[in-house]
């Protein structure tokens, strides 16, 4: 048994059984990812995955129990590398992050600029999705750090901490007649056409639920995934928008102005997750700090030894009263 093997069947799963997508993204021959995998099922005297002709169509009972062991096996082989490098230079290495265009457009920057500062010789990677998929990226070790407001609390591997809580805005043109609201009303918003963001993206969920909470259904005429998309749509008059407070730039999005709505929608939380297990190096815990500064390295190795819903729930109580307001 290799680990490369191991890294094998599991960029499979990760790809959908998609052999090839797995052979390119492991940099090498569909030919040679499919050999590796029969050569392990034969000295493993089980199938990992059933097939149709060439075809890979699902994983096995037994696959699925060694796939969760080859993800445990590979991330310590990670934390192996973490640990070595970390004795060999604490202020030098790579670090990835997975968020959203928001997040990456206006609550990252300041961070990123801070975080060089102090650790010129870390190299920084972002990776850019929907909350699922960068969920998903961190839960198998394909990232270290997801940020992200929906999707990350559906995946029991990665460790999760709040960082900020943020709310919306909404966008009109320059004259539209919501200026003239006072206050603004999920009545009034809901006579006009919507443009926000795509279903389970960026705190989307709390709009749909504010909307059935009156009783109303939101006439939303076009989604997006990033908000200067979003606000390009308003500017042609294909309705109204709703994004994220923090996306408006007065001196950046000339001829539109932003009617703050924190009354009409519950407030979302900003969540930083990685995978459970994981090894920190120093430089990952002052990335961590650095975008939420209540979230200190003791804070964080609480959160790793947190192993319950209940023991969770706690922690997040007793952070909810420090979390900044974006």
């Amino acid at each position: 048994m290799k680990l490369n093997q191991l890294r094998y069947i599991c960029e499979v799963e990760r790809r959908d059984l998609n052999v090839s997508a797995a052979a390119e993204a492991l940099y090498t021959s569909q030919p040679g990812v499919s050999k590796q995998i029969r050569m392990l099922e034969e000295e493993l005297g089980v199938q990992i995955f059933e097939r149709s002709g060439k075809h890979l169509t699902q994983v096995t009972p037994a696959g699925k129990d060694i796939l969760q062991a080859a993800r445990r096996i590979l991330g310590d082989a990670e934390n192996i590398r973490a640990i070595a490098d970390e004795h060999q230079d604490d202020a030098r290495g790579s670090l990835s992050i997975a968020t959203t265009h928001t997040q990456a457009r206006h609550a990252l920057p300041g961070v990123v600029t801070a975080f060089r500062e102090q650790y010129p010789n870390v190299s920084l990677h972002m990776h850019q999705g929907t909350p699922m998929q960068i969920a998903e990226l961190a839960a198998h070790g394909g990232v270290d750090f997801a940020i992200a407001t929906e999707a990350i609390d559906l995946f029991e591997d990665l460790v999760m901490m709040p960082c900020y809580r943020w709310n919306r805005s909404v966008i009109v043109p320059e004259d539209h007649p919501l200026l003239d609201e006072h206050p603004l009303t999920l009545r009034s918003l809901a006579r006009y056409p919507l443009v926000t963001y795509v279903f389970g993206f960026t705190g989307r969920s709390k709009l749909d639920q504010a909307y059935r909470q009156e009783g109303l259904e939101p006439e939303v005429v076009f989604t997006a995934t990033d908000s200067e998309v979003i606000k390009t749509y308003v500017r042609l008059g294909l309705g109204v928008g709703i994004v994220a407070s923090m996306a408006y730039e007065p001196e950046r999005d000339a001829g539109l102005r932003a009617i703050p709505a924190a009354n009409l929608f519950e407030s979302s939380v900003t969540n930083i997750g990685f995978r459970r297990g994981t090894y920190l190096r120093s430089y990952m815990y002052e990335f961590v700090r650095l975008f939420a500064p209540h979230l200190t390295r003791e804070v964080v190795d609480r959160a790793m030894a947190v192993r319950t819903h209940e023991e969770r729930e706690a922690l997040f109580a007793e952070l909810a009263p420090v979390l900044a307001e974006h």
